[in-house]
């Protein structure tokens, strides 16, 4: 039976992973910290073989740690599904002999202020960016830059749109830096974020995602996913529908871009999730790289749209084996996230009447929850999944069921 080590299982594609550890036979070995383990649910604790407890903010006593014991208990892969762990995997997996990705590049996964600089040496089409730790910075190097307004402000470590809002002018870049330097600190661990700021040239267009799982440098792409977002100046995301409705010749396009990303990040073995939007009379520009399974249950969402199971053809390819991604199948899903109109406190959400494709309706804010505004993905009360047969139908459902959805806020 194979063994598996996962760095933290508390995450969005934590279930899928330990579930399709399971299709495949493997048991799986967490490491996370003592306290973080405490807070796992039940369901997630029956699905673990084991834990390891470690320090995962001090990244040399961690993998000192974690290579005694996955040598002494004989592991056969080192898995991840925190973006901020995904240099130690790379390292783990160098250090233990076992299929990963170049840990000279590892933080570049990380880090989007050095994710920058990489896409520029490997010639990937992506915003022109720069990074600094202060407003005044900012101006001064956007003018030598030659990058007019609007730019994308964000933090050079974070995730799930956390201090990321669109800049129209000078004005607003002191308001902007603040705000995208306000979480020092990532939960639950405790780890430090780097409080240097990435400034973006803003690029219109639609934004598409692609998964893509790395097998000794072969790509196998999933379909291409249409995401939805808020506009104004913070831009979180509201949906996501697989697959997108592009042409041929933009998939290409966008699975060519793809490829060039992860090839400038040394991502070799192992999954990554990519971001993109294709602005007017241009080919696609790459946002950012994930060098790990998507968040917002989009596992699920391209599973029950394609039936591929991205998790489990992610574990297969660090385990060292080809993995399973066959063609896609006809279909269509689509997941709307559920956002309080207003701050004020949770009472509730009602679908009103029957509608077509709803498969699963998860609210996961309990009534009597004080809400904030939807600036960034804390924000969610929920999420609603639709199925259709095409990705303009699943859309219209979708969108039908929304329009007849009410949320209680007082």
């Amino acid at each position: 039976m194979k063994k598996i080590l996962l760095i933290e299982a508390l995450a969005n594609s934590g279930p899928y992973v330990l579930d399709a550890a399971r299709a495949l036979g493997a048991r799986v070995f967490v490491a996370t910290h003592e306290d973080v383990h405490e807070s796992y649910p039940a369901a997630l604790r029956d699905k673990i073989h084991g834990t390891v407890f470690t320090d995962l903010t001090d990244p040399d006593r961690a993998l000192a740690d974690l290579a005694a014991f996955g040598e002494a208990t004989g592991i056969d892969a080192v898995a991840g599904c925190w973006e901020f762990f995904t240099p130690l995997v790379a390292h783990l997996a160098r250090r233990l002999g076992l299929p990963g990705n170049d840990p000279r590049r590892a933080r570049a996964c990380r880090n989007k202020a050095e994710m920058a600089q990489a896409f520029h040496a490997g010639q990937v089409p992506a915003p022109r960016t720069i990074s600094v730790h202060t407003a005044g910075q900012a101006a001064h190097a956007l003018g030598r830059a030659g990058i007019g307004f609007p730019v994308v402000v964000k933090p050079a470590e974070q995730g799930g749109s956390w201090g990321v809002s669109v800049v129209e002018n000078p004005e607003q870049l002191d308001t902007a830096v603040q705000h995208a330097q306000s979480w020092p600190v990532a939960a639950p661990h405790g780890l430090p974020m780097d409080q240097r700021v990435v400034v973006q040239e803003y690029v219109p267009g639609p934004e598409f995602s692609l998964d893509t799982v790395v097998w000794r440098e072969e790509y196998f792409h999933l379909p291409v996913v249409e995401k939805h977002t808020t506009g104004g100046a913070y831009r979180a995301e509201t949906g996501h529908t697989c697959p997108a409705a592009l042409p041929p010749a933009d998939l290409a396009a966008v699975r060519t871009a793809v490829e060039r990303a992860l090839r400038a990040l040394g991502i070799r073995n192992g999954v990554a999730h990519t971001e993109l939007k294709i602005p007017p009379g241009r080919g696609p520009v790459v946002i950012e790289v994930g060098a790990r399974l998507p968040g917002d249950h989009l596992v699920d969402v391209v599973r029950r749209a394609s039936g591929i199971d991205e998790a489990r053809a992610y574990l297969q390819a660090v385990l060292g084996e080809k993995p399973d991604v066959p063609a896609p199948r006809e279909g269509a899903c689509a997941i709307r996230f559920l956002t309080p109109p207003r701050a004020g406190t949770f009472h509730g959400v009602t679908v009103l009447g029957r509608h077509d494709g709803l498969v699963e309706q998860d609210i996961t804010t309990a009534p009597g929850a004080a809400v904030g505004s939807a600036h960034d993905n804390s924000a969610r009360l929920g999420h609603l999944v639709f199925t259709a047969r095409t990705p303009a139908q699943v859309n219209a459902d979708a969108a039908h069921a929304l329009a007849h959805t009410r949320i209680e806020v007082s």
